[in-house]
């Protein structure tokens, strides 16, 4: 209990750590690397909670791309995480909840490696830890900490990973089928892509393992078990998820694939080798820029991690019994298959594609696989690692790891031939390689930015004498991944249970992409394109009657109630000129109402 207590106050000190810029103030920080996605969460946190006490559906909105709504069975909902954080998001707002749940996750997902790994795959504390830090701590996770509240839910995949292989329990298939079921519904709602990969992974993990000579009786009499619990867990989570599967699949506002490029979001080659932006070695300057933005550094393992993963699996293989080794080619297979696939349909090599073809070609377009982006695959390498060092470390301080793989196998504790009879020259040569690989990827803390305050005219309630309840709200510019704001606002009144207003856009996955696929945010109309160009440039054109028509049509669309322009507008991408768009508007609606600390027109005055 010591050393659990210990580890985990280790992790919550090296989240907090990570995250640290964004306690100094919650209500004016912001990730720099992704403010948009934040954003997107924050307003995820505060409409769960909105939904569950207001009769709505958690699933679909009608607060977002006004006239038809946001299928967030389509998005990351984190409807699970939501609900759970509820008290926090009224309590203290969703930018609380937001950090709040970005640092519990990289904390649990550390954590739960670390159980799982003490207790059923090392006897040795000191392994579990280094496995759960790498693991928890991976660079990949890490970088989708600027912002992925869904990709930092790590902690999900050790226990799943670990009910799948409990399955094969025999009188204990019902229990065991129910609680994977219901890890696979929490599951699909905090992070469906992660729990596509994650089975994928067991399929390959299992499938290999099975194929071993000196494993097929023992695979054999655990296949009746494993089947049964499967088929449990298929019925359980189906029931759990049959609405929000029929959203994905055949409910309104749903599209194929993500629209993204396949071959710019897989991973670089050389990817493996380079060290994260935000770690030790980044802030060194040995970073490189072969991620497709600081979100998706995905593998950046480093040099030193690879050649030690490789010693490691090494050394291990020379001294495993044939069913240990059945387990390591397992590993490695899995390992090997992620790696390969996330290089994407094309191999990329320091920045450039080569035009070879790789085996992802062949997936691009299946379902599911056109939902995902192949860069992510590498996510799996880093578990797979820090497995193997935990196995590595167990047996240089002499214990003899003995595998559970749920059947009630009783561990061994007989000292291992590569532990206590290693020269102190070999034990420094092994404390020194781990410290060579480990060292480098030590996470700093995440970069943030000030962002601009909710406007006064929200936050005092001010909005509701302008907009009726569930009345359109137009912000200037349009809310888009670009220009977040007025997402915020709407979160900020959900929170404080201020009422609501809709927005006629908003940053989300919709339809509306290249031959089926989807598209950040709505289809583009006129007044968005013209209030970006002149929030971008500075510049107003010469406004005529065809101007005013084009923008008094949308208004009329959309229903609008209130169109709205603060003080200080945040860009993501850059500035934001307001006096420009102060000055356009009033071309455009004529001498805007001062209220508060925002510009106001209402178009059914005009």
């Amino acid at each position: 209990m010591r050393a659990d207590l210990l580890f985990a106050a280790v992790a919550i000190g090296l989240a907090a750590f990570v995250t640290s810029g964004l306690w100094t103030d919650l209500g004016r920080r912001s990730l720099a690397a992704s403010t948009s996605d934040q954003t997107f969460f924050e307003w995820l946190l505060a409409y769960g909670p909105y939904a569950l006490t207001h009769g709505q559906d958690p699933l679909f909105a009608d607060l977002l791309n006004v006239p038809y709504g946001v299928n967030l069975g389509m998005n990351t909902s984190i409807t699970v995480i939501a609900i759970l954080f509820a008290p926090v998001t009224w309590l203290f707002g969703a930018t609380a909840a937001y950090v709040t749940v970005l640092t519990g996750n990289l904390a649990a997902s550390a954590f739960a490696w670390y159980w799982v790994l003490s207790r059923h795959l090392v006897r040795s504390r000191l392994a579990a830890a280094v496995g759960g830090l790498l693991a928890g701590f991976a660079p990949g996770l890490v970088s989708h900490a600027n912002g992925h509240l869904n990709w930092t839910a790590g902690w999900l995949v050790p226990l799943i990973v670990w009910q799948v292989l409990r399955l094969r329990q025999p009188g204990r298939w019902l229990r065991n089928g129910v609680v994977l079921g219901l890890l696979v519904a929490a599951g699909f709602s905090i992070a469906a892509e992660a729990l596509f990969f994650t089975a994928i992974a067991c399929g390959i993990f299992l499938g290999t393992w099975a194929l071993s000579r000196a494993v097929r009786a023992e695979a054999r009499a655990a296949l009746p078990p494993l089947l049964r619990g499967l088929a449990v867990t298929a019925v359980t989570s189906a029931a759990l998820l049959a609405y929000p599967l029929w959203l994905h699949f055949a409910g309104p506002q749903r599209f194929h694939g993500t629209g993204y490029d396949a071959v710019i979001h897989a991973e670089d080659l050389a990817g493996y080798a380079a060290y994260p932006i935000r770690s030790l070695a980044g802030v060194l300057g040995l970073d490189t820029e072969l991620a497709a933005n600081p979100t998706e550094e995905n593998s950046f393992l480093g040099a030193g991690l690879l050649v030690l993963a490789v010693v490691c699996l090494v050394t291990l293989w020379r001294r495993a019994d044939p069913g240990r080794r059945a387990t390591l080619r397992a590993l490695a297979v899995t390992g090997g298959v992620f790696a390969v696939l996330s290089l994407g349909p094309k191999l990329k090599i320091m920045g450039t594609v080569t035009g070879i073809p790789l085996p992802y070609a062949l997936l691009d377009d299946v379902p599911l696989f056109d939902a995902a982006l192949p860069s992510r695959l590498a996510l799996a390498v880093a578990p797979i690692f820090a497995v193997l060092l935990a196995l590595t470390v167990d047996r240089l301080t002499g214990r003899q790891p003995a595998v559970d793989t749920g059947a009630d196998a009783p561990a061994t504790d007989a000292p291992a031939t590569a532990g206590g009879g290693r020269s102190r020259a070999v034990t420094t040569a092994w404390i020194a390689g781990f410290a060579a690989a480990l060292l480098p990827l030590t996470p700093m803390p995440l970069l943030t930015v000030d962002r601009q305050p909710v406007p006064a005219f929200i936050t005092s309630g001010a909005w509701r004498d302008h907009v009726s309840p569930g009345g359109v709200l137009v912000p200037v510019p349009l809310t888009l991944d670009i220009t977040p704001d007025a997402q915020r606002w709407q979160a900020y009144a959900l929170a404080h249970r201020q009422g609501e207003f809709r927005l006629p856009s908003g940053y989300f996955l919709g339809p509306g992409g290249p031959a089926g696929r989807g598209r950040i945010g709505p289809l583009p109309r006129f007044t968005d394109g013209l209030l970006l160009e002149v929030a971008r440039t500075g510049k107003v054109p010469p406004i005529g009657a065809a101007e005013r028509a084009g923008v008094r049509a949308d208004l009329d669309y959309w229903d609008a109630e209130a169109v709205v322009l603060a003080d200080h507008v945040f860009g993501t991408a850059w500035p934001v000129r307001q006096d420009a768009l102060l000055e356009l508007m009033t071309e455009l609606l004529g001498p805007p109402e001062r209220v508060e600390d925002v510009w106001l027109w209402q178009p059914t005055d005009g």
